[in-house]
């Protein structure tokens, strides 16, 4: 690994691994860092009969991702890359859908992060794949973790959700 934004390290995989996984992780960082800041509108703007209660759930779901936005971009840097953290890299980077601007009903604000939620433990499953078959088990292990969370707060939010 020689671009600027690589460094060497003496970790035990081999360079085409380390970057793959370092692209990964990235790819993954800009995602969680997009869902963080998108509960975060939601927590700000829910408006509805359960306010209080989403308010405080959404808050406590922002602060477990920024917790794996550390994580991840940790990770990226110890095996030699450069984490790619801005609010602007991520938001040029993000698969995830678009929060809606303004004000947005309690069931709305929950269903709207559902389907968030849902898309980032489904690409998180993926990279425990693409982790374990680079040989990475410690990436693919903090994938694991990352998404054991994202599965709990799944469940937290369709909670929520009429059957």
């Amino acid at each position: 690994m020689s671009a600027p934004n690589t460094r060497t390290t003496r970790i035990d995989l081999a360079s085409p691994a380390r970057e793959a996984m370092v692209t990964l992780l990235n790819r993954q960082l800009a995602d969680t860092l997009d869902l963080y800041a998108q509960t975060k509108q939601a927590h700000w703007n829910v408006v509805g009969a359960h306010f209080h209660q989403l308010h405080e759930l959404f808050d406590e779901l922002a602060e477990t991702l920024l917790g794996q936005v550390d994580l991840l971009a940790e990770r990226a840097t110890a095996l030699g890359g450069a984490a790619q953290g801005t609010v602007r890299m991520a938001a040029a980077t993000s698969r995830l859908p678009e929060f809606p601007a303004g004000f947005q009903d309690g069931l709305t604000c929950v269903q709207l992060l559902t389907e968030r939620y849902a898309a980032l433990a489904a690409s998180t499953r993926a990279a425990i794949e693409a982790a374990t078959q680079a040989g990475d088990a410690g990436t693919a292990d903090l994938f694991t973790e990352v998404g054991r969370a994202l599965d709990k707060a799944l469940w937290f939010l369709e909670a929520h959700l009429p059957k």
